[in-house]
This record gives C-alpha cells, sequence and structure tokens, in this order.
C-alpha cells in the first residue's frame, strides 16, 4: 500500500484549519463579551433575577371592617405575588347594631346582636331571651323553645336541648 505524501498533507493542513476556526468560534464570544477594563479598575456589570414582591394593601379608613394579607414566592424562574381583604362580620354586625340602636330601634339593634350564638346565649343566661318575630320576654322565651332550630348554629344551650330530644 502506497500513500501519497501530498494526500496527507493536505489533509493535515485542512485538520489544523479546522482545530484552529473551532476554537476561534468557541472563543470569540468571550472576546467580544469581556468586562472592560482600563489601568485602574475592572468593571462586570451584572443583572439580578426579578423578585416578586408583595402588594402593599391599604386601608385608610378606620371605620372599615376588613383587614388585609398578602404574600408572595420567588424561584428562579417564577415568581407570584398576591393580595386579599378579609372581612370581620362580627365588627360589621356591632357596628350596624350600633348604627340601629342610634337611630331609636332599641329591639332590632338586640336583635341583630343575637345572630352570634355567643350574644344569645349570654342573654338566654341572663333571664332576657333575644327577640323571637317581634316578641319579647316571655313571650320570646316561649316561642325559641317551641322553634328551637331557628336559633344561632353555635348556641350551647339549644345544642344540648337538641341532644336530649
Amino acid at each position: 500500500m502506497v500513500i501519497n505524501c501530498s494526500k496527507l498533507i493536505n489533509i493535515n493542513m485542512k485538520l489544523k484549519r479546522l482545530i484552529i476556526l473551532t476554537g476561534f468560534i468557541v472563543l470569540f464570544p468571550s472576546l467580544l463579551f469581556a468586562a472592560d477594563t482600563n489601568t485602574t479598575s475592572t468593571v462586570v456589570t451584572d443583572k439580578t433575577p426579578p423578585t416578586a414582591s408583595a402588594p402593599s394593601i391599604v386601608i385608610n379608613n378606620s371605620d372599615v371592617c376588613k383587614s388585609a394579607a398578602s404574600a408572595a414566592i420567588q424561584t428562579q424562574i417564577l415568581g407570584f405575588a398576591s393580595g386579599i381583604t378579609i372581612t370581620d362580620e362580627n365588627c360589621e354586625r356591632l357596628k350596624l347594631a350600633r348604627s340601629i340602636y342610634g337611630m331609636g330601634m332599641k329591639v332590632a339593634a338586640v336583635s341583630l346582636l343575637c345572630q352570634d350564638a355567643r350574644v344569645f346565649d349570654a342573654m338566654w343566661m341572663a333571664g332576657t331571651p333575644c327577640p323571637y318575630k317581634g316578641k319579647i320576654g316571655d313571650d320570646a322565651k316561649n316561642a325559641w323553645e317551641e322553634n328551637f332550630e331557628e336559633t344561632p348554629e353555635d348556641s350551647k344551650i339549644f345544642k344540648k336541648k337538641e341532644s336530649q330530644e
């Protein structure tokens, strides 16, 4: 087998060109995007990833029965932030009862407060049952005993009565 030296040299030159070209392609981006340097310092700029910020929920009025909550989570790829307002139903009930009482409708104000089982039980234990469809005093007491299924769900007094029957 005879090897042609000119072909071998030609293949060797092509291989060298390929290695040089590959090295240039690999190293060119790093040369192109390298940090600028001068005689005093080197400046390298870097971008930090964006951050998910929890929204601030401002409630300026102190006469509002709401509170706010917000949260955020950030990963390297995805960020999420959200906020909500939470209504305090007991606060609303107190404000409504205060307004109704201020208009002179005392029985209606007490009836509104009696929708809370704690108030209902306290009134019952004090011997002054909550109004029942316009009835007050002993008439209301008798009506509640006949229709105990209409009491507030968490009433401890009428839960005992239900379990006895």
